[in-house]
């Protein structure tokens, strides 16, 4: 089975390693036969809100650095087996766009992030969230994969898209260039009088 993260909507950068998890090196959990539908689903994770911010702001720094200095080393070697299948020239290929972009990511240090997907396990026994960073100009969405590896996650998947971060109301017909707007006030009402004394 093949992870693709995909594109939807303008503006969203694929930025995700593509890997198979026959690739991997150590073999992730399969259900067994006599599994119910009911395990067959994402659980919630039992990750403390700390430990979340760090495996988001740490991978998404990641990124930042690797493609503010054009060296994906480093990332590729935080990643799980999975992620490594990528060389660090295939992950520049992969962010190329994101690096042409010059996107800074170093926000992500200070601002918090508003999780969309809380995280769960996947029935895989991948660890699954996304969510986004509400920023201006751009809002970073994001959505992470990490794979257990020797009692840490490490990053299996990621995936990146630059939205606006509040909604933009098309411009007014009247609103042109080099033509004065009027507005349509109602006039204020008359002040109350004082009584001379």
């Amino acid at each position: 089975m093949t992870l693709r993260w995909v594109s939807a909507g303008l503006g969203l950068l694929i930025l995700g390693a593509v890997t198979t998890f026959a690739q991997q090196s150590s073999p992730q959990p399969h259900p067994s036969p006599s599994s119910s539908a009911a395990q067959q689903h994402a659980k919630p994770a039992n990750i403390d809100r700390n430990g979340v911010m760090m495996l988001i702001r740490s991978t998404l720094l990641a990124l930042d650095h690797a493609n503010k200095t054009g060296n994906y080393t480093v990332l590729r070697d935080l990643g799980a087996p999975g992620f490594q299948v990528n060389t660090a020239a295939r992950l520049a290929e992969i962010f190329a766009k994101q690096r042409g972009d010059k996107l800074d990511l170093s926000g992500v240090a200070v601002i918090d992030p508003q999780l969309s997907l809380l995280p769960q396990i996947e029935p895989n026994g991948l660890l699954h969230m996304a969510g986004f960073f509400p920023s201006v100009p751009a809002q970073v969405n994001f959505e992470l994969l990490f794979a257990p590896v020797d009692g840490q996650w490490r990053v299996f998947g990621v995936s990146l898209s630059v939205g606006q971060s509040a909604p933009v109301a098309p411009a007014s017909p009247e609103a042109t260039p080099g033509k004065a707007v009027v507005s349509q006030k109602q006039p204020a009402p008359p002040k109350p009088s004082v009584p001379a004394k």
